[in-house]
């Protein structure tokens, strides 16, 4: 896989919203289901194109991404009041362990997933809590989203989850993408 970040000097290609031919607002708030008063992470944030969306709809949202200069281009088009931007690794969360209602990541699974940062969201996601992963599928055709052999498979995504101690609730492969939920 790449483990790689998406490169800060094409930030602005983050807030194209033809984005939402992937993962509309609608899809991920419906699989997320979040309550008025959750606390969600968004991992690998970026510019807060979809922070921005869930944020109506929850208590508190953290924007988590390793770099902090995408944080800057989130700064400069104005953060919502209810987010909170962290500048952290997925495998590293300065979370308490179960202080998450939910945590979701959209085009950005295959930056992070392993072993480790698997049990990591298993740590901070509370018991009965969601993970929602969008992501580019190793069963797509690479015309859009990182190369194939960057991607993993809806079957991966649901053995990292399970292994993690995640119960699935639904696994979409679409013609581009892959859409997980899983429940802690």
């Amino acid at each position: 896989m790449g483990f790689h970040t998406f490169p800060v000097d094409r930030a602005d290609a983050l807030e194209d919203p033809t984005r939402y031919r992937f993962c509309s607002r609608e899809e991920l708030i419906e699989m997320l289901a979040p309550t008025a008063d959750a606390v969600v992470a968004d991992l690998g944030s970026g510019t807060g194109f979809y922070t921005e969306e869930v944020a109506p709809f929850v208590e508190t949202v953290y924007g988590v991404d390793l770099q902090s200069e995408m944080h800057e281009h989130y700064r400069e088009k104005g953060v919502a009041a209810n987010v909170e931007l962290v500048a952290a690794n997925v495998g590293a969360l300065p979370f308490d362990d179960s202080e998450l209602d939910a945590a979701y990541s959209t085009m950005t699974h295959h930056e992070y997933a392993d072993d480790e940062t698997i049990a990591e969201l298993a740590r901070v996601i509370r018991p009965g809590g969601r993970m929602v992963t969008v992501d580019w599928s190793a069963t797509g055709t690479g015309e859009d989203g990182p190369p194939i052999e960057e991607r993993f498979g809806p079957d991966d995504v649901r053995e990292q989850f399970e292994t993690a101690g995640f119960t699935i609730e639904r696994v979409h492969d679409r013609p581009e993408t892959l859409a997980v939920v899983a429940q802690r």
